[in-house]
């Protein structure tokens, strides 16, 4: 008399973690170069291209970050701005390394969300 309720949950593959692993690792030393790369090709996987996504807003965040900190090097407080957002970036970098490698959505909390 019950009806089947089970809920099909969307396994995320391992390939897939690895490669949202590796996209996260890589804007660490790379910046913006693997995530946007993995979001161009990878468009079938959605688990993957929403974390190239991600780690995308957050590389073009820093880039711009990294901008305006070289702009105030020239009144020296450019200087700790640009300490801080390096420890930022690999901080949040890291997070998203150890979320994906656990199969979790991550979040930059401070990005900029300029690709949706």
């Amino acid at each position: 008399m019950s009806e089947n309720t089970d809920v099909v949950i969307n396994e995320i593959s391992q390939d897939s973690k690895n490669l949202a692993l590796l996209c996260w690792i890589g804007t660490i030393f790379f910046g913006f170069i693997p995530s946007l790369v993995l979001y161009l090709v990878k468009e079938d996987d959605v688990y993957l291209r929403e974390q190239s996504k991600e780690a995308l807003n957050w590389s073009i965040t820093a880039t711009i970050g990294y901008f305006i900190s070289f702009i105030l090097t020239f009144i020296l407080i450019g200087v700790l701005f640009t300490l801080v957002l390096g420890v930022c970036h690999l901080v949040f970098c890291i997070m998203g390394a150890i979320a994906t490698s656990k199969g979790d959505n991550f979040r930059v909390p401070y990005a900029l969300r300029l690709i949706k």
